[in-house]
């Protein structure tokens, strides 16, 4: 008796997901706990492992968005792999049909792409002719489907006599260089990221106040510790771990700007889950950094490594990205001067870095060029005030410019 697949509650807040990848093949027999598919969610992408043995039967197309508990294959039990059927000569009809339904080489072929290259494949309309395969054996691996292009066709033989061509046609000049169009369908990560930004915009009183950093004193303490910090803690010293925990200071400081709208009620919270905005292939992804007021600096660069891993990896757990109280996000690892960014709705405050350029600043009435950072604080405007967030940004200037503050809890 055949066992149905269904798609498994992944999380409280999740109804929908997205069946990215096959990684078995129909008819394939497969063990108890092989990985069947990956399925993205609006979180995360989670792998579906086989619950028994047995010979997989595929209903349901990679791609296609399904709801919680959809039925998307069977497995039939039994031991082992299924017989192969004897090898007779192909009709002219199986000829001709084979490569229209799979569009890659049979599975002896070195050349045989994966589920996902073969997806990729298709939707360029490329054979495995025009790919060369780097996996094992020569196979074809989704980098190289991704990177292949399609082979150029065999120029037509020219036509004996010709038609003269229609003067619209001699009016218009040849230009040079390819004007190709891609069209893809939005993955349901950035489907989700597009609609909460939205969101974001047209449900908050967003404003953004900044102020610069002078990041002279900061630098020159990590420079002058940084090899005895990685030799006890086996972790580098960073930055991001310097204004988590300025951020988590500031927050107690100014509990509105780590405060939520829930209705008619405003909730505060006693402690400081800092989200960290990690970019990853498939998209932007906040995971947190949990109770950051009661991490060390060491902690705190563990953990945003940790997480910054998994999201790169596509890891992370619904768990560890979801009920932050504020975020950062540094766009200056990509070399950004200035930005606004958009709040993480519930939250009601995230935290701009931007790149450290050198500048001219006073110090004592002399100029000196030091290593500036324009720092960007975006709230929502119903729950905090101006004065609370100028008050919050100075103070996140005055523990960077000042670390020593930090230790001395001044």
């Amino acid at each position: 008796m055949s066992i149905e697949i269904k798609i498994p509650s992944i999380g409280e807040s999740i109804t929908e997901v997205t069946l990215t990848t096959w990684l078995k093949e129909d008819g394939e027999y497969v063990e108890e706990g092989d990985i069947l598919c990956e399925i993205e969610s609006d979180k995360a992408t989670v792998e579906l492992p086989a619950e028994e043995s047995g010979v997989l039967t595929r209903s349901v197309d990679e791609g296609t968005d399904l709801e919680i508990g959809a039925v998307i294959g069977s497995l039939a039990p039994g031991e082992g792999a299924p017989a192969k059927k004897e090898e007779s000569a192909p009709t002219k009809e199986a000829e001709s049909a084979a490569p229209k339904a799979s569009g890659a080489p049979s599975g002896g072929d070195k050349n045989y792409p994966s589920p996902a290259a073969r997806k990729i494949m298709d939707e360029k309309g490329i054979s495995a002719s025009d790919v060369n395969g780097t996996g094992k054996d020569g196979r074809i691996t989704k980098a190289d489907a991704m990177s292949a292009e399609k082979s150029a066709p065999a120029p037509a033989p020219a036509k004996e006599a010709s038609k003269p061509a229609p003067a619209i046609e001699a009016q218009v000049p040849s230009q040079g260089g390819e004007r190709g169009v891609r069209r893809e369908k939005m993955s349901r990560l950035r489907k989700t990221i597009a609609s909460r930004l939205t969101e974001a915009k047209n449900s908050t009183a967003m404003l953004t106040t900044f102020n610069e950093i002078d990041m002279h004193w900061v630098m020159d303490l990590r420079k002058k510790y940084k090899e005895q910090f990685k030799e006890k803690h086996d972790i580098g010293l960073g930055f991001m771990s310097f204004f988590t925990k300025a951020c988590a200071i500031a927050l107690s400081e100014v509990p509105g700007v780590n405060a939520m709208i829930d209705g008619d009620e405003i909730i505060y919270h006693d402690y400081a889950d800092i989200g960290i905005a990690v970019s990853t292939p498939k998209g932007l992804v906040v995971p947190n950094v949990r109770n950051a007021e009661s991490l060390s600096l060491a902690q705190i660069e563990k953990e945003i490594k940790r997480l910054a891993l998994k999201g790169r990896d596509g890891k992370l757990t619904l768990d560890e990205m979801s009920g932050g109280t504020f975020t950062i996000t540094n766009g200056g690892v990509f070399g950004s001067m200035l930005s606004t960014p958009i709040i993480n709705i519930p939250q009601s405050g995230i935290l701009g870095m931007h790149n450290i350029v050198e500048r001219p600043v006073a110090i004592n009435g002399q100029v000196v060029v030091h290593p500036v950072m324009y720092t960007a604080l975006s709230y929502d405007h119903r729950i905090v005030d101006g004065k609370e967030s100028v008050t919050f940004l100075y103070r996140i200037k005055e523990l960077i410019e000042d670390p020593a503050r930090m230790l001395l809890d001044v």
